[in-house]
C-alpha cells in the first residue's frame, strides 16, 4: 500500500499511569495498518508499567516523552506542536478507535475539499474491559445548535452531544485557532469545538469511527466542572457571534444537519 496516496494523519495520546489500559489504545491505532501514520504519545511521567508498553511500540512511533506536564491538555498541547499532518486527531490513553476509522476518515477529507472537521454521528462506548456495550445515534451538528446549548453535557440524554474520540479536523483549521487547546482545566475538548465554529461548520458522519471507555475514576466523573467551564465558553462564543437563544428554534435540529453519507467513500 503506497502511503503517497492517503494523507498523513498525525495522532496524539497524552498519557499518565494509564497502564492498564494504554496497550489496547496503541493496538487501535497501529492495528488498522495506514499506511500514513504519524503517532505522538506524550506521557506524564507515569511510574506504572506505561513505559514499558510506550517502549514496546516505539518503533513504530513518530515521538514519545515521559516527563512531568500540566495535565491532560498540556501535554496535547506539546504533541500536536511536533505533527506535521494533514489531518489531526487526539485519543486519550484508556480510549480506542475503531476498525478502519482512519482510512474511512482518510478518504472523507480527500473527497470532501469542504470539510475542516468531522465528527460520527454513531460515537461507541465501551466498558472496563474493552467491550462495546453501546452505539448511540446523533441526530446532526450545527453551528446554531451548539450557540443554543444543544451539546452542554446535560443534553447527552436528549441525544446530543460531541464525542471528542470520534473528532477529526484539518492542520489549516487547527493553525486558524492558534494551534492550541483553550486554557481550560476540564472542557478544553469543548473549548476547542467553540473556536473550530468561528471558522467552519462540523460535518457529521453516519459511520462509527471511535468510541469512549468507561473506567471508574476517570476525569470525566467531574461532571459538574466542566459545565461550568463549558458555560463559559458559550457565554464567550455567542458574544463573539451576538447570538441570543432562542429555543423555539431548536425543533429545527431534529433532523440531520450537515450529514456525510459514505457513498462516495471506497472500501480502502
Amino acid at each position: 500500500m503506497d502511503k503517497k496516496n492517503w494523507p498523513l494523519i498525525s495522532i496524539v495520546t497524552p498519557s499518565f499511569n494509564s497502564g492498564m489500559y494504554l496497550e489496547s489504545t496503541i493496538i487501535s491505532i497501529l492495528g488498522q495498518g495506514y499506511p500514513n501514520l504519524e503517532y505522538i504519545i506524550i506521557d506524564g511521567g507515569s511510574t506504572d508499567n506505561s513505559l514499558e508498553i510506550i517502549k514496546k511500540y516505539q518503533h513504530e512511533l513518530r515521538y514519545w516523552i515521559s516527563e512531568p506536564d500540566q495535565g491532560q491538555y498540556d501535554a496535547i498541547n506539546k504533541g500536536m506542536a511536533m505533527t506535521e499532518g494533514e489531518i489531526l486527531f487526539w485519543l486519550n490513553a484508556d480510549d480506542m478507535l475503531l476498525p478502519r476509522s482512519l482510512f474511512v476518515i482518510a478518504e472523507i477529507f480527500k473527497e470532501y475539499p469542504e470539510v475542516e472537521w468531522i465528527s460520527s454521528l454513531k460515537p461507541a462506548f465501551w466498558d472496563a474491559n474493552g467491550s462495546i456495550y453501546n452505539v448511540v445515534s446523533i441526530p446532526g451538528y450545527s453551528r446554531q445548535a451548539f450557540l443554543d446549548g444543544l451539546f452542554l453535557p446535560e443534553t447527552r440524554k436528549r441525544g446530543y452531544f460531541m464525542q471528542q474520540e470520534s473528532t477529526f479536523w484539518r492542520a489549516t483549521l487547527w493553525k486558524k485557532i492558534g494551534g492550541k487547546i483553550p486554557d481550560f482545566d476540564m472542557a478544553g475538548d469543548f473549548a476547542l469545538w467553540g473556536a473550530f465554529y468561528k471558522y467552519a461548520e462540523l460535518y457529521g458522519l453516519e459511520y462509527p469511527l471511535g468510541g469512549f471507555r468507561k473506567v471508574k475514576g476517570q476525569r470525566s466523573e467531574n461532571g459538574f466542572s466542566y459545565c461550568k467551564e463549558a458555560e463559559q465558553v458559550l457565554k464567550d462564543l455567542r458574544k463573539h457571534f451576538n447570538w441570543q437563544i432562542n429555543l423555539v428554534r431548536n425543533l429545527l435540529y431534529l433532523k440531520p444537519i450537515q450529514v456525510l453519507k459514505l457513498s462516495k467513500v471506497s472500501s480502502a
